[in-house]
């Protein structure tokens, strides 16, 4: 059994992983509400650790970490941990994305939707008794070309939710090639610039990835699109993108993520908010949510399965 490869878990985690890591025998400390200074004590003693967003595994962490056999983090992004430093010594790191693709392709298409049929002012105006018709005529999804960025995971479960809706739908990814299938049609970047009316983020974030979309992305794109983020808010440059929402470039944007967050995505910049923000906010072509994307019942305890799956598959004697 496992019993001498204990994983300390640092944050709260449904009970679908403790349990599957206790079946498979592995010591378990669960730890959810201990923060950094305390998980430092711990890492030495541990084979393992277990994150969603609050430690960041950096230098230090993993340099403590002696007897580290891995890193893992219960959800998509990995931006938390140095991964090149890490396996560096031979640390595996783990995520589990397959837990939540499903989450965020239905919201990026309530979030499309929401926009195109112009649901959330419609609905604050009827609130307000504003009964007005034709101001919020809405625009069909059939039809259009919808190009999505980044076809793993994520941007995969998005083109299979669209493909009811009569759409035509292209994606590129850099890092893939010949992963054209029934939902999606592979695309050179320039092509998807060219076509698409909808242009969907599904990539981590990186050093290539921060500010992906910025005033010259934009200024390549043929038509005026509309734009989806749920991805991580740093790959869009908030400004440039205002900017073209005022010139028309941009004709709607869905933004569940926002380059104000914090780190560990739990709060954003309350105070001296930018222009950019106050613009976001108090549009009508915008909306806006707090980084849910991948945030369901149901997905909170995918995430887990997936990753005690993969742990076990891994490192069990």
């Amino acid at each position: 059994m496992n019993k001498n490869f204990t994983i300390l878990i640092v944050d709260d985690v449904d009970k679908i992983l403790l349990d599957k890591l206790n079946n498979a025998g592995f010591s378990i400390i669960y730890k959810p509400g201990l923060e950094l200074d305390g998980v430092l004590q711990y890492i030495a003693t541990v084979q393992g650790i277990i994150l969603r967003s609050k430690v960041v595994a950096d230098k230090k962490l993993i340099d403590l970490g002696i007897n580290l056999k891995f890193i893992a983090r219960v959800g998509a992004g990995m931006e938390i941990i140095d991964i090149p430093y890490a396996e560096s010594k031979g640390i595996q790191c783990i995520n589990s994305p397959e837990g939540n693709k499903d989450a965020v392709g239905e919201q990026a298409v309530g979030m499309l939707l929401s926009l195109l049929n112009n649901l959330n002012k419609a609905d604050s105006e009827v609130r307000q008794k504003i009964w007005e018709r034709e101001g919020n005529r809405g625009i069909e999804l059939l039809g259009k070309t919808v190009g999505i960025i980044g076809y793993g995971n994520m941007g995969s479960a998005f083109a299979r939710r669209l493909s009811g809706f009569g759409v035509k739908t292209i994606a590129y990814d850099k890092y893939k090639t010949n992963f054209s299938d029934a939902y999606a049609q592979e695309v050179s970047l320039q092509t998807l610039q060219a076509e698409a009316d909808v242009i969907s983020l599904h990539v981590p974030q990186t050093e290539e990835t921060i500010y992906m979309i910025d005033k010259e992305f934009i200024a390549a794109c043929s038509k005026p699109f509309i734009l989806i983020n749920t991805a991580r808010g740093k790959v869009i440059n908030t400004q440039d993108v205002v900017d073209a929402m005022k010139q028309n470039k941009i004709v709607g944007a869905a933004l569940d993520v926002l380059e104000y967050e914090s780190f560990n995505f739990q709060d954003f910049m309350k105070e001296d908010m930018p222009e950019a923000f106050t613009y976001l906010v108090q549009s009508n072509r915008t909306i806006l949510t707090p980084h849910i994307a991948g945030w369901t019942v149901e997905s909170k305890t995918k995430l887990a399965s997936v990753l005690a799956d993969k742990i076990i598959s891994r490192f069990s004697e």
